[in-house]
Formats: C-alpha cells, sequence, structure tokens
C-alpha cells in the first residue's frame, strides 16, 4: 500500500522527482520549493502545519467527501473532486452521480493523516469537505451563512454584516459561531439536530439572510447579482444541500497562506484575517477546541421554515433576471441600430 502511494505522488505533484523524507509512510518530494509564486511558503511548511494542526482538522473533515484546491508549478490554482486513479490505496473514496458533468465523480474522504499529507505532497492547499457526510448525505448537520464583502470593502464591513446575522439568529431562537474563511468573508455556522431536510435548510437559509438585510439594508444585501449589491455585504443565501465550505483550519491559496479559523463573538471586531496563517494559527487560542463550549444541535424553527419556502431561490431568480436583462438588452440594441440605419 504505501509503496504504490509512494510510486504515485511524483506522477501528480512533482513528476520525476526524488523522495526527499517520509511522514506517516508518505513520500515527500520538492519539500523545499515555494507551494506557489508568491506564496512565501515551501511545501514542507505545508506539510508541517497540516501534521500539527491534524488533531483537530482531521475531525472537521473525517467521513466528508472532500474537494481541494491544488496549485501545481507553472499552473494557475484549480478544484479537484475527483479522485486520480494514481491514488494510494489508504486514500478512500466515495463516489455520487454528478448532474452538471453526467459522470460519477469519486470523491476522497479525508479520514487519517496519511491522507492529509499525501493531499499536502500533491500541493493541496485549501480544503472544501461537504456539509454533510458520506453515509447521510440526506442529513443535514449545519445551517451556513456565508458573508462575502465587496472588492472594495475591509474587513470591518464584514463585521457589521456578521453582528447582524447574529441578532437574526437571536431573533430566530438560535445561536451560531464563526469562522474566518482566510480570504475576506465570514461564515456563521448553526449546528442542526437530526430533522430538518436540505429543502427546509435551505428555506430557512433565505429567511435569515432576508431578516439579516433587513436589519441594515445599507449594510448587507441578498442581491445574488453582484452588480446589484451597491456596495453591501453579501449574505449568499445559497450555502445548502451539496454545497461545500473552506473548512475549518484550512489554508488559502493566497500569499502566507491564510488559515480559516475559528474566533469568539468578541474577537470578531479586533481579529485581522490575514494574521492568522500557517505560521501563526496553531499557536492562537482557539475557541472550538472545547466542544463544551460550542452550541448543542438545535432545531430549526417551523415558521422560519414555513418563510424560507416562499423566499425564491438566489440562484434561480438571478439566472431569470440575467436572462430577462439579456433580452432587454439585446432589444435596445436592436431598436438602436434601425434608429441609425433610418
Amino acid at each position: 500500500m504505501a509503496a504504490k502511494g509512494s510510486a504515485a505522488q511524483d506522477k501528480g505533484s512533482d513528476k520525476g522527482s526524488k523522495q526527499d523524507e517520509e511522514r506517516a509512510g508518505v513520500a515527500l518530494t520538492n519539500v523545499d520549493q515555494e507551494l506557489f509564486a508568491g506564496a512565501g511558503v515551501t511545501k514542507r511548511q505545508l506539510v508541517d502545519y497540516l501534521e500539527r494542526m491534524a488533531p483537530r482538522m482531521l475531525p472537521a473533515l473525517a467521513e466528508r467527501p472532500l474537494s481541494v484546491v491544488r496549485a501545481l508549478r507553472g499552473q494557475k490554482p484549480f478544484m479537484q473532486k475527483n479522485v486520480p486513479k494514481y491514488a494510494p490505496d489508504f486514500v478512500r473514496t466515495v463516489s455520487f452521480w454528478a448532474e452538471t458533468s453526467q459522470r460519477e465523480v469519486a470523491y476522497a474522504l479525508c479520514d487519517d493523516l496519511p491522507t492529509l499529507l499525501w493531499f499536502a505532497n500533491q500541493r493541496s492547499i485549501e480544503f472544501h469537505p461537504t456539509l454533510t457526510r458520506a453515509d447521510a448525505m440526506d442529513t443535514p448537520e449545519h445551517l451556513v451563512l456565508d458573508l462575502d464583502p465587496p472588492e472594495d470593502a475591509g474587513f470591518d464591513a464584514v463585521v457589521a454584516a456578521a453582528h447582524l446575522v447574529r441578532r437574526a439568529l437571536d431573533d430566530a431562537g438560535l445561536e451560531g459561531v464563526v469562522k474566518t474563511t482566510g480570504a475576506k468573508g465570514v461564515h456563521i455556522l448553526v449546528p442542526l439536530a437530526p430533522g430538518p431536510t436540505h429543502e427546509d435548510v435551505a428555506g430557512a437559509t433565505r429567511a435569515l439572510a432576508l431578516h439579516t438585510e433587513r436589519l441594515d439594508p445599507d449594510v448587507a444585501t441578498t442581491a445574488f447579482i453582484k452588480a446589484d449589491r451597491g456596495g453591501k455585504v453579501f449574505v449568499d443565501p445559497t450555502r445548502a444541500g451539496g454545497s461545500t465550505i473552506v473548512s475549518v483550519y484550512s489554508p488559502r491559496v493566497r500569499p502566507g497562506l491564510p488559515v480559516s479559523f475559528p474566533v469568539t463573538w468578541d474577537e470578531l471586531d479586533s481579529v485581522v484575517p490575514a494574521e492568522i496563517t500557517v505560521a501563526t494559527a496553531p499557536d492562537r487560542p482557539d475557541p472550538w477546541e472545547d466542544a463544551a463550549a460550542r452550541p448543542a444541535p438545535q432545531a430549526l424553527p417551523e415558521e422560519l421554515i414555513a418563510e424560507g419556502r416562499t423566499i425564491p431561490v438566489a440562484r434561480v431568480q438571478a439566472m431569470h433576471e440575467g436572462k430577462r436583462r439579456k433580452r432587454a438588452a439585446e432589444k435596445t440594441a436592436k431598436a438602436g441600430s434601425t434608429d441609425s440605419a433610418e
């Protein structure tokens, strides 16, 4: 098994490279090379980080179909869902039919340290698990609100929107926890008790996003089309069902490798996400280390689910609106062309 993994790793990561060292039975190659241009971080530093954080990171990944973002030398970073055929035997997989690509996709289950380090040797930097476990894909475990700031906004705008989300949750009798995304936004997660369907959670997410927008429409918006957001923080109402989010403790493909990391609600006002990196994250206080300190799984209020069913699905609404605008633009252009001809 180990031999198969060792032979295959060079094929997908650093073709033709010689093994530099071995950890947890996994051969590592080119460990002193920078991960990508401008990263300022070597593969060795990524491996060191993941090895040290594995006790915290693996429980967040275990049993969840995984997509990763890889940064191969000389290529733009890309997301990989399908596990390559050269993967070693110890990498467990689970297959699902993908409607968009009309094929079976074999997702990895990153349940142990060898698998985590094998991904690191493949220059996998970001880890994006599903919100459900492979053996219970119909059982939502979290409601997620993803806050995405406009291009020119500082983190303070996201913080303001996050506190609005917290108020909306409190009004609904719910409690959430917050983490940075390792980029510009934050994720707010509400642990769920068994019972609601994906459709229920999707509806409740739409309702909570709309409640957030109504609390201060100058700060938050649910507009799915970027041009309609008006410089406000987007409260994404679509993270449900088969969605993925970047895992807690996952690095991001950015200079210095910032990390998605839990923070307390009080700390949110002062945290600087860019300072939480693979170099600093392991030594930071971690409010999620003590599971007892996190809210228990909660039941979704029926009235919230019912309200959500009345709110149009953002992606579908945006698609129809995009087509309407395109038709209107084509009609205007045609009329202008006719006028010019006359």
